[in-house]
């Protein structure tokens, strides 16, 4: 006897608004959460700097980290793509997917029904190819780039001491 796989969580993607950046905020509170982006949560001024980002990025260029809303319309984290900009290291000038979910939804396939949702947006919004920016110790980030058929390509060295990340690239 086989057993059916789950169907995929309902998830809404949304601009993050001004209350987003304290759902955000409370969302990534969780040292473990934070564990592979420096392992502290941030200040809500953080969160509402870089939601007030995502919105210019929306109107400016189709698409954004997007708040993902589970189907009783809870905040569980975001997904998205952004530009990838000037750092010391990575995969500059492209346009990065990513994901950060809180931990009471993780591993329910929010993660991945949420980027894929991603990914139809920013294709229709004329993104040729994105990546995905995923520490090497990071397994359930790497398994959802994998599951969206993402491949590994190179890894670059942060300004976090000892990080190492890996690049998944998709053409779309």
């Amino acid at each position: 006897m086989s057993i059916a796989p789950a169907a995929p969580p309902v998830v809404q993607l949304r601009v993050p608004t001004d209350e987003d950046a304290v759902a955000w905020h409370r969302a990534f509170a969780d040292p473990e959460v934070m564990r592979f982006f420096g392992g502290r949560p941030e200040e809500l001024s953080m969160y509402e700097e870089w939601t007030a980002r995502q919105r210019r990025h929306d109107a400016e260029l189709g698409y954004c980290l997007w708040t993902v809303l589970d189907g009783e319309g809870r905040v569980v984290g975001f997904t998205g793509a952004q530009p990838w900009g000037p750092t010391a290291y990575g995969p500059v000038g492209e346009t990065e997917i990513g994901w950060r979910l809180a931990r009471p939804a993780w591993g329910l396939g929010y993660a991945t029904t949420a980027a894929r949702l991603t990914l139809e947006r920013v294709r229709a919004a004329g993104v040729e190819r994105v990546v995905a920016v995923v520490d090497v110790l990071n397994e359930r980030s790497a398994a959802v780039a994998r599951r969206l058929g993402m491949e590994p390509a190179e890894t670059f060295t942060t300004s976090l001491p000892g990080q190492e990340v890996r690049c998944f690239r998709l053409e779309l």
